[in-house]
Protein backbone atom coordinates (compact mmCIF):
# COMPACT_ATOMS: atom_id res chain seq x y z
CA UNK A 1 0.00 0.00 0.00
CA UNK A 2 1.29 3.46 -0.91
CA UNK A 3 0.88 6.11 1.74
CA UNK A 4 2.04 9.63 2.48
CA UNK A 5 2.44 9.45 6.26
CA UNK A 6 5.93 8.29 7.22
CA UNK A 7 5.74 6.09 10.31
CA UNK A 8 8.47 4.84 12.65
CA UNK A 9 7.54 1.61 14.45
CA UNK A 10 9.29 1.35 17.83
CA UNK A 11 9.56 -1.79 19.95
CA UNK A 12 12.10 -3.62 22.07
CA UNK A 13 12.61 -6.54 19.65
CA UNK A 14 12.25 -7.27 15.95
CA UNK A 15 13.16 -9.78 13.26
CA UNK A 16 15.44 -11.54 12.59
CA UNK A 17 16.59 -11.78 16.22
CA UNK A 18 13.13 -12.36 17.69
CA UNK A 19 10.16 -14.06 16.03
CA UNK A 20 7.15 -13.41 18.23
CA UNK A 21 3.64 -12.28 17.37
CA UNK A 22 4.23 -8.59 18.10
CA UNK A 23 7.27 -8.64 15.83
CA UNK A 24 5.12 -10.16 13.07
CA UNK A 25 2.52 -7.41 13.47
CA UNK A 26 5.18 -4.67 13.37
CA UNK A 27 6.65 -6.21 10.24
CA UNK A 28 3.24 -6.30 8.55
CA UNK A 29 2.53 -2.67 9.49
CA UNK A 30 5.90 -1.43 8.26
CA UNK A 31 5.59 -3.43 5.05
CA UNK A 32 2.05 -2.30 4.27
CA UNK A 33 2.48 1.39 5.19
CA UNK A 34 5.32 3.85 4.63
CA UNK A 35 7.17 2.54 7.64
CA UNK A 36 10.54 1.74 9.17
CA UNK A 37 11.45 0.08 12.48
CA UNK A 38 13.65 1.28 15.33
CA UNK A 39 14.52 -1.47 17.80
CA UNK A 40 17.17 -2.98 20.08
CA UNK A 41 19.39 -5.99 19.53
CA UNK A 42 22.22 -7.91 21.17
CA UNK A 43 24.31 -7.06 18.11
CA UNK A 44 23.59 -3.67 16.53
CA UNK A 45 22.89 -3.95 12.80
CA UNK A 46 22.52 -0.40 11.55
CA UNK A 47 20.66 -0.07 8.29
CA UNK A 48 19.36 -3.64 8.26
CA UNK A 49 16.62 -4.90 5.96
CA UNK A 50 14.29 -7.79 6.74
CA UNK A 51 12.23 -8.98 3.75
CA UNK A 52 12.11 -5.47 2.37
CA UNK A 53 11.43 -3.69 5.69
CA UNK A 54 14.11 -1.23 6.81
CA UNK A 55 15.11 -1.27 10.45
CA UNK A 56 17.79 0.07 12.75
CA UNK A 57 18.80 -1.98 15.77
CA UNK A 58 20.59 -0.13 18.54
CA UNK A 59 22.55 -2.11 21.11
CA UNK A 60 20.51 -3.63 23.94
CA UNK A 61 22.42 -3.07 27.17
CA UNK A 62 20.35 -5.24 29.50
CA UNK A 63 16.83 -6.43 30.28
CA UNK A 64 14.84 -6.25 33.53
CA UNK A 65 11.53 -8.15 33.78
CA UNK A 66 11.33 -8.35 29.96
CA UNK A 67 12.01 -4.61 29.64
CA UNK A 68 14.88 -4.15 27.20
CA UNK A 69 17.09 -1.10 27.70
CA UNK A 70 19.54 0.51 25.29
CA UNK A 71 20.40 4.17 25.78
CA UNK A 72 21.67 4.49 22.21
CA UNK A 73 18.02 4.45 21.16
CA UNK A 74 17.47 7.95 22.58
CA UNK A 75 19.73 10.01 20.28
CA UNK A 76 18.66 7.98 17.25
CA UNK A 77 14.98 8.50 18.04
CA UNK A 78 15.64 12.23 18.44
CA UNK A 79 17.36 12.35 15.03
CA UNK A 80 14.65 10.47 13.14
CA UNK A 81 12.10 12.55 11.19
CA UNK A 82 8.91 10.50 10.73
CA UNK A 83 5.44 12.04 10.67
CA UNK A 84 4.15 9.54 13.24
CA UNK A 85 5.86 7.64 16.06
CA UNK A 86 4.13 4.31 16.64
CA UNK A 87 5.12 2.61 19.90
CA UNK A 88 4.07 -0.86 20.98
CA UNK A 89 3.07 -1.40 24.63
CA UNK A 90 4.15 -2.69 27.12
CA UNK A 91 7.75 -1.49 26.99
CA UNK A 92 8.61 0.91 29.86
CA UNK A 93 11.90 1.97 28.28
CA UNK A 94 9.91 2.88 25.18
CA UNK A 95 7.78 5.20 27.31
CA UNK A 96 10.93 6.87 28.63
CA UNK A 97 12.39 7.08 25.14
CA UNK A 98 9.37 8.91 23.77
CA UNK A 99 9.17 11.31 26.69
CA UNK A 100 12.89 12.18 26.48
CA UNK A 101 13.52 12.03 22.74
CA UNK A 102 10.16 11.94 20.98
CA UNK A 103 10.03 15.74 20.68
CA UNK A 104 6.26 15.66 21.32
CA UNK A 105 5.64 14.32 17.83
CA UNK A 106 2.33 12.63 16.96
CA UNK A 107 2.12 9.35 18.89
CA UNK A 108 0.12 6.20 18.27
CA UNK A 109 0.38 3.39 20.82
CA UNK A 110 -0.74 -0.17 20.16
CA UNK A 111 -1.71 -1.65 23.52
CA UNK A 112 -0.85 -5.33 23.18
CA UNK A 113 -1.31 -6.40 26.79
CA UNK A 114 -1.87 -5.35 30.38
CA UNK A 115 1.04 -5.87 32.75
CA UNK A 116 0.05 -9.04 34.58
CA UNK A 117 2.96 -10.72 36.31
CA UNK A 118 5.23 -7.89 37.49
CA UNK A 119 2.77 -6.43 39.99
CA UNK A 120 5.34 -4.81 42.29
CA UNK A 121 7.33 -3.33 39.43
CA UNK A 122 4.06 -2.43 37.75
CA UNK A 123 3.03 -0.32 40.74
CA UNK A 124 6.31 1.59 40.54
CA UNK A 125 5.94 1.99 36.78
CA UNK A 126 2.28 3.10 36.82
CA UNK A 127 2.86 6.89 37.07
CA UNK A 128 5.23 6.79 34.08
CA UNK A 129 2.81 4.58 32.15
CA UNK A 130 -0.10 6.91 32.76
CA UNK A 131 1.92 9.97 31.75
CA UNK A 132 2.99 8.23 28.54
CA UNK A 133 -0.52 7.09 27.65
CA UNK A 134 -1.91 10.57 28.33
CA UNK A 135 0.57 11.90 25.76
CA UNK A 136 -0.64 9.48 23.08
CA UNK A 137 -2.86 10.82 20.33
CA UNK A 138 -4.49 7.39 19.96
CA UNK A 139 -4.29 4.09 21.85
CA UNK A 140 -5.16 1.02 19.80
CA UNK A 141 -6.59 -2.11 21.40
CA UNK A 142 -6.40 -5.28 19.33
CA UNK A 143 -9.93 -6.42 20.22
CA UNK A 144 -13.14 -4.98 21.62
CA UNK A 145 -13.03 -7.58 24.39
CA UNK A 146 -9.65 -6.34 25.59
CA UNK A 147 -10.70 -2.70 25.38
CA UNK A 148 -13.80 -3.45 27.47
CA UNK A 149 -12.02 -5.47 30.17
CA UNK A 150 -8.73 -3.63 30.66
CA UNK A 151 -8.77 -1.32 33.69
CA UNK A 152 -5.95 0.69 32.16
CA UNK A 153 -7.71 1.23 28.84
CA UNK A 154 -10.96 2.19 30.55
CA UNK A 155 -9.23 5.34 31.81
CA UNK A 156 -8.48 6.41 28.24
CA UNK A 157 -11.69 5.37 26.51
CA UNK A 158 -11.92 8.74 24.72
CA UNK A 159 -8.80 7.96 22.71
CA UNK A 160 -9.01 4.15 22.38
CA UNK A 161 -9.72 2.59 18.99
CA UNK A 162 -10.00 -1.10 18.13
CA UNK A 163 -8.02 -2.50 15.20
CA UNK A 164 -7.67 -6.31 15.07
CA UNK A 165 -4.32 -7.75 14.11
CA UNK A 166 -3.71 -9.16 10.67
CA UNK A 167 -1.10 -11.12 8.72
CA UNK A 168 -0.33 -11.53 5.04
CA UNK A 169 -0.41 -14.98 3.47
CA UNK A 170 2.08 -13.88 0.82
CA UNK A 171 4.73 -13.33 3.51
CA UNK A 172 4.71 -16.99 4.49
CA UNK A 173 6.67 -19.56 2.50
CA UNK A 174 4.93 -22.45 0.81
CA UNK A 175 6.97 -25.45 1.97
CA UNK A 176 8.24 -27.68 -0.80
CA UNK A 177 7.70 -31.43 -0.84
CA UNK A 178 11.17 -32.11 0.57
CA UNK A 179 10.51 -29.91 3.61
CA UNK A 180 7.12 -31.49 4.20
CA UNK A 181 8.58 -34.99 3.94
CA UNK A 182 11.38 -34.07 6.35
CA UNK A 183 8.95 -32.62 8.91
CA UNK A 184 6.58 -35.57 8.53
CA UNK A 185 9.43 -38.02 9.10
CA UNK A 186 10.15 -36.30 12.43
CA UNK A 187 6.65 -35.62 13.72
CA UNK A 188 4.16 -37.65 11.66
CA UNK A 189 0.69 -36.38 10.76
CA UNK A 190 -2.54 -35.39 12.51
CA UNK A 191 -0.80 -34.17 15.67
CA UNK A 192 -1.97 -31.36 17.92
CA UNK A 193 0.28 -28.36 17.35
CA UNK A 194 1.42 -25.44 19.49
CA UNK A 195 3.68 -22.78 17.96
CA UNK A 196 5.10 -19.84 19.88
CA UNK A 197 7.55 -18.59 22.46
CA UNK A 198 7.44 -20.81 25.55
CA UNK A 199 6.42 -18.27 28.20
CA UNK A 200 4.69 -18.54 31.56
CA UNK A 201 1.29 -17.32 30.32
CA UNK A 202 1.03 -19.79 27.42
CA UNK A 203 -0.62 -22.46 29.61
CA UNK A 204 1.68 -25.20 28.32
CA UNK A 205 1.69 -26.98 31.68
CA UNK A 206 -1.98 -27.76 31.08
CA UNK A 207 -1.33 -28.90 27.52
CA UNK A 208 1.37 -31.34 28.65
CA UNK A 209 -0.91 -32.71 31.37
CA UNK A 210 -3.85 -33.03 28.95
CA UNK A 211 -1.68 -35.01 26.53
CA UNK A 212 -0.78 -37.78 28.98
CA UNK A 213 -2.02 -41.15 27.76
CA UNK A 214 -3.63 -39.85 24.56
CA UNK A 215 -3.29 -41.67 21.21
CA UNK A 216 -2.11 -38.59 19.29
CA UNK A 217 1.10 -36.61 19.40
CA UNK A 218 1.34 -33.07 20.73
CA UNK A 219 4.08 -31.08 19.01
CA UNK A 220 5.35 -27.96 20.80
CA UNK A 221 7.36 -25.81 18.40
CA UNK A 222 9.37 -22.86 19.68
CA UNK A 223 11.86 -21.87 22.33
CA UNK A 224 11.59 -19.82 25.48
CA UNK A 225 12.29 -19.55 29.19
CA UNK A 226 9.84 -22.33 30.10
CA UNK A 227 11.33 -24.99 27.85
CA UNK A 228 13.52 -26.88 30.33
CA UNK A 229 10.80 -26.94 32.96
CA UNK A 230 8.19 -28.19 30.49
CA UNK A 231 10.47 -30.93 29.19
CA UNK A 232 11.10 -32.05 32.78
CA UNK A 233 7.34 -32.05 33.44
CA UNK A 234 6.64 -34.18 30.37
CA UNK A 235 9.32 -36.65 31.41
CA UNK A 236 8.03 -36.83 34.98
CA UNK A 237 4.44 -37.45 33.82
CA UNK A 238 5.48 -40.01 31.21
CA UNK A 239 4.03 -37.91 28.38
CA UNK A 240 6.10 -39.60 25.68
CA UNK A 241 3.70 -38.36 23.00
CA UNK A 242 4.70 -34.74 23.69
CA UNK A 243 7.46 -33.70 21.30
CA UNK A 244 9.47 -30.51 21.73
CA UNK A 245 10.51 -29.33 18.28
CA UNK A 246 12.51 -26.31 19.45
CA UNK A 247 13.21 -23.56 16.95
CA UNK A 248 11.77 -24.19 13.48
CA UNK A 249 12.29 -22.24 10.28
CA UNK A 250 9.36 -20.47 8.64
CA UNK A 251 9.14 -23.19 6.01
CA UNK A 252 9.18 -25.91 8.68
CA UNK A 253 6.53 -24.04 10.65
CA UNK A 254 4.21 -23.91 7.67
CA UNK A 255 4.85 -27.60 7.04
CA UNK A 256 3.80 -28.30 10.63
CA UNK A 257 0.58 -26.34 10.09
CA UNK A 258 -0.14 -28.33 6.93
CA UNK A 259 0.40 -31.67 8.68
CA UNK A 260 -1.37 -31.08 12.02
CA UNK A 261 -4.93 -32.03 12.94
CA UNK A 262 -5.51 -28.87 15.02
CA UNK A 263 -3.75 -25.85 16.48
CA UNK A 264 -3.85 -25.72 20.28
CA UNK A 265 -3.30 -22.39 22.02
CA UNK A 266 -3.77 -22.94 25.77
CA UNK A 267 -2.78 -19.45 27.01
CA UNK A 268 -4.52 -18.93 30.35
CA UNK A 269 -3.64 -15.35 31.36
CA UNK A 270 -4.53 -11.92 29.97
CA UNK A 271 -0.94 -11.42 28.90
CA UNK A 272 -2.14 -13.21 25.76
CA UNK A 273 -4.16 -10.45 24.16
CA UNK A 274 -4.70 -11.87 20.68
CA UNK A 275 -2.51 -14.72 19.47
CA UNK A 276 -0.89 -14.44 16.04
CA UNK A 277 -0.49 -18.23 16.03
CA UNK A 278 -4.27 -18.47 15.96
CA UNK A 279 -4.30 -16.31 12.84
CA UNK A 280 -1.70 -18.58 11.27
CA UNK A 281 -3.90 -21.55 12.10
CA UNK A 282 -6.92 -19.93 10.45
CA UNK A 283 -4.83 -18.99 7.43
CA UNK A 284 -3.67 -22.61 7.16
CA UNK A 285 -7.22 -23.96 7.31
CA UNK A 286 -6.80 -25.75 10.63
CA UNK A 287 -9.31 -25.86 13.52
CA UNK A 288 -8.33 -24.07 16.71
CA UNK A 289 -8.50 -24.81 20.43
CA UNK A 290 -8.06 -21.82 22.73
CA UNK A 291 -9.06 -20.69 26.22
CA UNK A 292 -11.55 -18.07 27.38
CA UNK A 293 -9.45 -15.37 29.01
CA UNK A 294 -11.48 -12.28 28.16
CA UNK A 295 -9.19 -11.13 25.35
CA UNK A 296 -9.07 -11.21 21.57
CA UNK A 297 -8.31 -14.93 21.38
CA UNK A 298 -12.04 -15.71 21.56
CA UNK A 299 -12.68 -13.21 18.78
CA UNK A 300 -10.18 -14.93 16.51
CA UNK A 301 -11.44 -18.40 17.39
CA UNK A 302 -15.23 -18.43 17.08
CA UNK A 303 -16.45 -21.25 19.36
CA UNK A 304 -18.26 -23.99 17.46
CA UNK A 305 -17.42 -22.42 14.10
CA UNK A 306 -13.62 -22.37 13.75
CA UNK A 307 -12.83 -24.59 16.73
CA UNK A 308 -13.43 -24.83 20.46
CA UNK A 309 -12.98 -22.24 23.21
CA UNK A 310 -12.54 -23.95 26.58
CA UNK A 311 -12.20 -22.90 30.19
CA UNK A 312 -8.73 -21.57 30.99
CA UNK A 313 -6.32 -23.71 33.01
CA UNK A 314 -8.64 -26.73 32.82
CA UNK A 315 -6.84 -29.93 31.84
CA UNK A 316 -10.02 -31.95 31.32
CA UNK A 317 -11.67 -29.39 29.02
CA UNK A 318 -8.49 -29.09 26.99
CA UNK A 319 -8.25 -32.86 26.72
CA UNK A 320 -11.89 -33.22 25.68
CA UNK A 321 -11.54 -30.61 22.94
CA UNK A 322 -8.47 -32.33 21.50
CA UNK A 323 -10.21 -35.71 21.65
CA UNK A 324 -13.23 -34.36 19.75
CA UNK A 325 -11.09 -33.13 16.89
CA UNK A 326 -9.04 -36.33 16.94
CA UNK A 327 -12.10 -38.59 16.84
CA UNK A 328 -14.08 -36.49 14.35
CA UNK A 329 -11.80 -35.64 11.40
CA UNK A 330 -14.78 -34.47 9.34
CA UNK A 331 -15.65 -31.88 11.96
CA UNK A 332 -12.02 -30.80 12.13
CA UNK A 333 -11.93 -30.36 8.35
CA UNK A 334 -15.16 -28.31 8.28
CA UNK A 335 -13.97 -26.06 11.10
CA UNK A 336 -10.70 -25.54 9.26
CA UNK A 337 -12.53 -24.39 6.13
CA UNK A 338 -14.65 -22.02 8.22
CA UNK A 339 -11.47 -20.66 9.79
CA UNK A 340 -9.94 -19.95 6.40
CA UNK A 341 -13.02 -17.97 5.41
CA UNK A 342 -12.96 -16.03 8.68
CA UNK A 343 -9.29 -15.19 8.17
CA UNK A 344 -9.87 -13.75 4.70
CA UNK A 345 -12.84 -11.72 5.94
CA UNK A 346 -11.35 -10.23 9.10
CA UNK A 347 -7.65 -10.76 9.67
CA UNK A 348 -5.56 -9.89 6.62
CA UNK A 349 -2.57 -7.58 6.95
CA UNK A 350 -4.02 -5.35 4.25
CA UNK A 351 -7.19 -4.82 6.27
CA UNK A 352 -5.16 -4.01 9.40
CA UNK A 353 -2.84 -1.64 7.54
CA UNK A 354 -5.74 0.20 5.89
CA UNK A 355 -7.26 0.85 9.33
CA UNK A 356 -3.96 2.09 10.72
CA UNK A 357 -3.33 4.31 7.71
CA UNK A 358 -6.70 5.96 8.23
CA UNK A 359 -5.80 6.44 11.89
CA UNK A 360 -2.41 7.97 11.05
CA UNK A 361 -4.01 10.48 8.69
CA UNK A 362 -6.65 11.39 11.29
CA UNK A 363 -3.98 12.05 13.90
CA UNK A 364 -1.97 14.23 11.55
CA UNK A 365 -5.06 16.16 10.53
CA UNK A 366 -5.98 16.79 14.16
CA UNK A 367 -2.42 17.94 14.87
CA UNK A 368 -2.44 20.15 11.80
CA UNK A 369 0.69 18.45 10.53
CA UNK A 370 1.27 17.86 6.82
CA UNK A 371 2.32 14.26 6.13
CA UNK A 372 5.28 13.28 4.02
CA UNK A 373 7.77 15.49 5.82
Amino acid sequence: MDSSAKVLQCYRTFFPESQGGVEQVIFELARNTDGEVLTLSRTPMYGGVFLGVKYEAMRRWFSIASCCVGLGLLPRLFQKTPDILHFHFPWPFGDVSYLLAGRSRPLVVTYHSDIIRQRFLGAIYRPLMNYFLRRADRIVATSRAYANTSKVLSAYSDKVEVIPLGISESNYPCPDSQTIESVESRFGRDFMLFVGVLRYYKGLDYLVRAAVGQPYRVVIAGRGPEMDRLMALAKRLGAKNVVFAGFVSEAEKMALFSLCRAVVFPSHLRSEAFGVTLLEGLMSGRPLISCEIGTGTSYVNSHGETGYVVKAADVDELKNAMCKLWCEPGVAFSMGLAGKRRFKRLFTAERMATSYQRLYEEVLEERGVASGG
